[in-house]
């Protein structure tokens, strides 16, 4: 494998999971950055990975759930958005018929489903993206 003279940014994968009930699985963050604080569920991808295989791997490592179809979201780059170094992620989504039972794995010391309309503080940007989910998915599909 080839290795740059220049850093290069990380890229991570994050899972927005909406149930028909219309909340959101959230992690607790088991360590820094964020130690205690909620967010999407998600992490770095491996160097053989794709990213949506990525996505259900730490879906599944995290919470213990695998769930059908997934779609691409968009993705986040903004310099400032891990304290740790430069990271993009990219978002995909998937919509469930109940709020399934998710149990904590990996880094996430707690998962739980919480109402869109009544989210505590997320970590990193994670506020944002949920925001611009809601405004340009949520409201083709009639969740709100």
């Amino acid at each position: 494998m080839f290795t740059y003279n220049y850093p290069r940014p990380a890229v991570t994968v994050d899972a927005i999971l909406i149930s028909n009930r219309n909340t959101v699985l959230l992690i607790e963050r088991g360590r820094d950055p964020f130690k205690g604080k909620w967010a999407l569920p998600g992490g770095f991808i491996e160097m053989d990975e794709e990213l949506e295989t990525a996505c259900r791997r730490e879906l599944e490592e995290e919470t213990g759930l695998r769930v059908g179809e997934m779609k691409q979201f968009r993705a986040y780059g903004g310099v400032n958005r891990d304290p740790r170094h430069r990271t993009i992620s990219v978002l995909f989504y998937a919509f469930t018929e109940d709020e399934l039972i998710a149990n904590a794995g990996d880094d996430a010391a707690k998962a739980q489903w919480f109402p869109l309309n009544q989210l505590p503080e997320l970590a990193f940007d994670h506020q944002q993206i949920l925001e611009e989910f809601k405004t340009e998915i949520l409201k083709q599909h009639r969740f709100d």
